[in-house]
C-alpha cells in the first residue's frame, strides 16, 4: 500500500522480525532449558549431597561428607594419599548460583531489549506512514495529482449536460412566404407596401405622390402589358408615384397566384405600367418616350415607368432618369422581400403544433 510518497520502509521491518524472533525463540530456549538445567543440577547436587550426607563415609576413616553450611571443598580432590574418599568431586554451589543469576539477568535484558526494538520498529513504520500521508496532502494542496470534479451537494456525481442529437429545423426562408399564396396571408395594401410621404435611396430623396390598388390589372397598363397580366392570372396591381428633380417614376406591383406565373409575366412583358398622376404630380410619359422596366420575385412582378415631368423625351444620355428608375425598382424589391421576412419571423416565433 502506498500513500503517494515513499513506500513503507523495508529494512526496519526485517529488523523488527528478527527482534521478535530473537525475543520469542531465545526467550523460550533460555527460559525453558536454563532453569530446567538449573533444577537438574540443583536436584543432582542435592542428590549427591544427600547421598554424601545420608550415608557414612567409606571405610578406612575417610573424611565425612560435608554438611549443609560447611565450606565446600575445592573442585579437584587432593593428592591421592590425602584427599577424601567416596563419591566424585562436590560442585561449587556459589558459582552455579552466580551463573544462574547471570543467565537470568541476560534473559531479562534480552526480553526488555527485544520489546524496545519492536516498539522502535513500529514507531518508525508509523512515522514513515505519517510523513508519506503529509507529502500526499502537500501535493494535493499545491495542485499536484489528478484533479477530480466536485461532487454534487447530494453526494452523487454531477450530471453531464446532454444535447439532442436531432438537428433543429432551419429558419424559414422569406422567399417561401412570398412565393406560396397559402403562406403569404399578411394584409396587402398600397399604403402598406409604399409607406410614408418621402423616400430616400442612397442619399437621394424622393417625394411620394398618389397611390392606388385595383383588381382590374389590365386597366392600369399601357400597350400589351394588360393582356400579359390577365393571361397569367394577375390578381391585383398596386401603384405609387415618386418625384425628384423633374423626373417622375410610377412603380406598379402585380400579384399572381404562383411564382411561375409572375415569372412568365415578367418575361412576356410588353408595353408598361400606366403613369399615376395626382397629389402634386401632373401628366408625364404621354405621347413621348419614357423608360420602362420589369422584374419579378416570388409571386410578384414589378414594373417601373420613368420620364420627365415636362414631357421631354428620354434618351440614353439621361442618367438621372435611369438612376431614378433603378432606385424605385430596388425599393419595390426590398418591400416585397421585407413582406416575406416579416411573415417568416412570425412563423418561427410561433409555438409548434
Amino acid at each position: 500500500m502506498s500513500f503517494g510518497g515513499p513506500q513503507w520502509p523495508q529494512e526496519p521491518q526485517r529488523q523488527g522480525q528478527q527482534g521478535q524472533q530473537g525475543y520469542g525463540e531465545q526467550g523460550r530456549e533460555a527460559y525453558g532449558q536454563q532453569p530446567g538445567g538449573h533444577g537438574q543440577q540443583g536436584q543432582q547436587g542435592q542428590g549427591q549431597g544427600a547421598g554424601g550426607y545420608g550415608y557414612p563415609g567409606p571405610q578406612g576413616g575417610g573424611a565425612p561428607a560435608p554438611f549443609p553450611g560447611a565450606p565446600a571443598p575445592g573442585p579437584f580432590p587432593g593428592p591421592q594419599g590425602g584427599g577424601p574418599q567416596g563419591g566424585g568431586p562436590t560442585p561449587d554451589w556459589s558459582a552455579l548460583a552466580d551463573a544462574s543469576a547471570s543467565r537470568a539477568r541476560r534473559k531479562r535484558l534480552l526480553t526488555i531489549g527485544g520489546g524496545v526494538l519492536a516498539a522502535l520498529v513500529v514507531g518508525a513504520v508509523v512515522a514513515t506512514a505519517v510523513v508519506a500521508t503529509g507529502k500526499e496532502d502537500d501535493t494535493a494542496k499545491n495542485g499536484g495529482g489528478t484533479p477530480t470534479a466536485p461532487a454534487s451537494p447530494t453526494g452523487s456525481p454531477t450530471p453531464e449536460p446532454t444535447f439532442s442529437s436531432v438537428a433543429p429545423p432551419p429558419p424559414p426562408n422569406p422567399k417561401d412566404y412570398i412565393s406560396d399564396p397559402k403562406k403569404d396571408r399578411a394584409p396587402l395594401t398600397a399604403e402598406g407596401l409604399f409607406p410614408g410621404r418621402k423616400l430616400t435611396m442612397d442619399g437621394r430623396p424622393y417625394t411620394k405622390g398618389a397611390t392606388s390598388a385595383t383588381a382590374n390589372c389590365a386597366a392600369v397598363t399601357q400597350g400589351g402589358l394588360g393582356a400579359v397580366l390577365k393571361k397569367n392570372g394577375c390578381q391585383k396591381v398596386l401603384r405609387a408615384t415618386y418625384v425628384r428633380d423633374g423626373v417622375a417614376v410610377t412603380v406598379g406591383v402585380a400579384v399572381f397566384p404562383s411564382e411561375a406565373a409572375a415569372l412568365k409575366a415578367k418575361n412576356q412583358a410588353t408595353g408598361g405600367i400606366a403613369p399615376l398622376t395626382g397629389a402634386g404630380v401632373g401628366d408625364f410619359c404621354r405621347a413621348t418616350v419614357c423608360l420602362r422596366r420589369s422584374n419579378a420575385i416570388g409571386r410578384y412582378a414589378y414594373f417601373t415607368q420613368a420620364g420627365f415631368t415636362n414631357g421631354k423625351k428620354v434618351t440614353t444620355a439621361d442618367r438621372g432618369v435611369f438612376r431614378s428608375s433603378d432606385d424605385l425598382g430596388t425599393f419595390a424589391f426590398n418591400q416585397i422581400y421585407a413582406r416575406g421576412k416579416s411573415q417568416a419571423s412570425a412563423a418561427a416565433g410561433a409555438p409548434r403544433q
